[in-house]
């Protein structure tokens, strides 16, 4: 997002542009929120548990620093999510950005996962099906390696020109997953607000009979605030996989989410959890690396601005040697 780095009625969307302003220095500032602020709950809802041992894990960070630090290599992550303009060929920070960004995660071995967004040069057009196939086109022959895609980021989030036209974002959908045959290719990427599983009856509506086997969410409403519902009605909406696109656990946000590390540590456990409670979730890409500073807005980041681990970091750690 650029008009709109965190999410008005939830807690955030991808700031993709920077929404903590840790991992993106030509962010802009998230827009403000008429939303109330929200109280923490003290108690978790628990979500069902269910066996599983092959949740994929990754993260989503905007940074090509994140790689060559070794905390990140410590992990032992092998695939990460980047979020780029629809029009990044034709425009030249954009590109450098990206460039910069494939070149790191090359050299780390590790899998990049593309989602499109919109444009920041002009953030509320939605191109035509012809101009995006186009585009999409001119960004595979620069970036050959990638083969994981979403078409657009947070579809149905009102800073995405895309969230009054969930017929025009399965359009997209079909335009990239036609022209990167064998590509891994995420139908609709959308973030857990009210009205989600509306969206994606039209979103669905506008393939007929097809069935999609990939899908993307972002839930960090329901992460944050220890609650499975919002999860659930996603994975009783659609069927195939779901993978957790972006997620993650909130340090501050506002006044909603005051500064609190042992919290978003406890938000990274129930993350897990959740990823956990259902054999359709496939993957979890943990937003973000790179932590804000302390009277930044929102912060989600696992390591501090100054590049020491937080408590969340450790909870990441913990989980992934299970």
């Amino acid at each position: 997002m650029t008009r709109a780095g965190c999410a008005a009625i939830v807690l955030a969307g991808l700031a993709w542009a920077g929404c903590g302003g840790g991992d993106d220095r030509s962010a802009t500032t998230p827009r403000t929120t008429t939303t109330a602020p929200v109280t923490t709950p003290r108690t978790t809802t628990a979500p069902p548990t269910a066996e599983r041992s092959a949740l994929v894990v990754g993260i989503g960070a905007q940074g090509a620093a994140m790689f060559d630090q070794p905390a990140f290599r410590d992990l032992g992550i092998r695939h990460a999510r980047l979020v780029t303009a629809w029009d990044t060929t034709r425009v030249k920070f954009e590109r450098e950005l990206v460039d910069a960004w494939m070149a790191a995660a090359r050299r780390a071995r590790v899998e990049p996962f593309v989602t499109f967004a919109h444009s920041r040069v002009h953030p509320s057009q939605l191109p035509g099906v012809e101009e995006y196939t186009a585009a999409v086109a001119e960004f595979r022959k620069r970036y050959p390696d990638v083969r994981v895609y979403a078409p657009w980021n947070e579809i149905n989030h009102d800073s995405q020109p895309t969230a009054d036209h969930p017929e025009r974002a399965a359009d997209y959908y079909r335009a990239l997953r036609d022209g990167c045959r064998g590509c891994t290719v995420v139908a609709a990427d959308v973030l857990d607000q009210a009205g989600v599983t509306r969206y994606l009856e039209r979103f669905k509506a506008r393939l007929g009979g097809e069935e999609p086997r990939l899908w993307g969410l972002h839930n960090y409403s329901h992460t944050n605030r220890f609650r499975n519902r919002g999860t659930r009605e996603v994975l009783r909406a659609v069927r195939g996989d779901v993978w957790l696109t972006e997620t993650g656990g909130v340090v501050q946000f506002g006044r909603a989410f005051p500064y609190s590390l042992n919290r978003q540590a406890r938000a990274i456990r129930y993350m897990f959890r959740l990823a956990r409670s259902s054999p359709r979730i496939r993957r979890l890409y943990i937003y973000n690396w790179t932590g804000a500073p302390r009277d930044a807005r929102f912060d989600a980041g696992l390591i501090s601005p100054a590049g020491r681990p937080r408590p969340a970091y450790r909870a990441v750690a913990r989980a992934l040697r299970r």
